[in-house]
């Protein structure tokens, strides 16, 4: 079905000329595109072209639209470079004090592009850059990091398809650092996985994408503005609030013609941390009211479930054999729990796929108690898209295992040999 033609409505500000600018930008673009957009219909009624939502524990999948089909992501596209400098900051590469001076290139950015307006030359901290990154979307701020990590921008784009291909990102192409171009692609469902590693592996990142606002220079009048309109900290912001939800505290919205309007979000209440993309939404308010739907299918529908509790016994696998120990074999149990996101008031039908257990010449006294000596894992099997979700799980000593003394050892070795002679012997009759 066609879309209407969408029109952006006019809040309220907290800054009037920033905010301005973020409602009245691209506005030519949007009307052209809205003319010939198509919602690929869902039960949900979510109009979007593609969308998807997942745990960000387990990547579980939740609800999804369209979401292996590949898109450009526009300005989502930075969440890898956001990625790529943490790890370059992990790697000791980099440090978020370094200052980095802006390029020919990061200072050419076309001027109808999110911006902070960099001279060739100026110089400004690797957190400045990152934080205009994140906050403002600011595309020269985000070139001036790749220029300074990759040597050119090209240079980082390998780095970019690197590092997409090594985390298992199948449909990831990237073109360009920013988004701009609408030859990177992407589907929602692996820039969904790819945000839930970005924030697993680093957590710092949150801080930065929740940031309401940030001065990036003492000359400038005002600050810049978080382009995320959900997050919860705009609650009491009147231009906002209608927008703002409970937990949201990231990642990136993004846009560009063949776009549209596009976001990926996250929201965590309690242990429940859920991710979100939505892809060629009608409007910058729009992108966040469909996913709003999304959060709210997911934190009103699902909860998490403890299928098997720590410490707990396996019922076809209850002891490991021991080499050279006080005891022949010694008791295991799960080193923690079992949990899975399934709808509310359900029984999960789960199952325990397969054990696995280390080797008899690893399994040598003395072993501790709480030594690893193997794995479970269960598979829950979803009952709305028949899909089988894993999760393994270590297994335990639930006991200590102290080395026999050769005195026993010894008779142990005497006895299983009279024995085994016995044996043949009874066999020749």
């Amino acid at each position: 079905m066609k879309r209407k033609k969408g029109r952006v409505r006019f809040v309220p500000t907290i800054c009037a000329t920033v905010i301005a600018v973020m409602l009245t930008t691209n506005l030519g673009s949007h009307a052209a595109h809205a003319d010939t957009y198509v919602v690929t219909p869902n039960p949900l009624g979510l109009e979007v072209r593609s969308a998807i939502l997942i745990d960000a524990d387990t990547g579980q999948v939740l609800y999804s639209v369209d979401a292996d089909t590949p898109h450009p992501p526009a300005s989502m596209t930075k969440l890898m470079t956001e990625y790529i400098v943490l790890e370059e900051i992990s790697a000791g590469r980099l440090k978020m004090t370094d200052m980095v001076t802006a390029t020919k290139e990061a200072a050419s950015i076309p001027p109808d592009g999110s911006q902070i307006y960099l001279a060739e030359g100026d110089q400004h901290s690797v957190k400045d850059l990152y934080m205009a990154m994140a906050v403002q979307s600011a595309n020269d701020a985000t070139i001036a990091l790749a220029d300074r990590i990759g040597g050119t921008e090209q240079g980082f784009v390998q780095k970019m398809n690197e590092t997409a291909k090594a985390l298992g990102l199948k449909s990831a192409h990237f073109t360009g650092a920013t988004g701009l171009a609408d030859t990177t692609v992407i589907s929602a469902s692996d820039l969904a996985k790819f945000a839930s590693i970005l924030i697993k592996k680093h957590p710092e990142f949150l801080d930065f994408s929740k940031t309401p606002s940030y001065k990036f220079r003492e000359r400038d009048k005002t600050p810049m503005v978080n382009l995320n309109w959900m997050l919860e900290t705009n609650k009491s912001i009147p231009s906002f609030k209608q927008y703002a939800y409970p937990g949201v505290d990231g990642m990136k919205t993004g846009y560009i013609g063949s776009a549209g309007y596009c976001f990926t979000g996250t929201a965590k209440r309690g242990d429940l941390r859920l991710i979100s993309v939505v892809m060629d939404a009608n409007s910058k308010s729009a992108r966040f009211v469909q996913t709003a739907k999304l959060f709210d299918y997911g934190f009103d529908n699902f909860e998490k479930k403890t299928v098997v509790a720590p410490k707990s016994v396996v019922e076809t696998n209850k002891t490991v054999k021991i080499k050279k120990g006080v005891s022949k074999e010694v008791p295991i149990v799960t080193a923690s729990d079992i949990s899975f996101l399934v709808k509310k008031n359900a029984t999960p039908n789960v199952t325990l796929s397969s054990v696995k257990l280390k080797s008899d010449a690893e399994l040598v006294a003395p072993i501790a108690s709480g030594t690893v000596v193997g794995t479970a894992t269960y598979a829950y099997k979803d009952p709305d898209t028949g899909k089988s979700i894993d999760k393994t799980v270590n297994l335990v000593t639930s006991e200590d295992v102290k080395k026999a003394s050769w005195w026993r050892l010894m008779f142990r070795g005497l006895g299983g040999f009279i024995s085994g002679l016995f044996k043949g012997i009874m066999d020749l009759f």
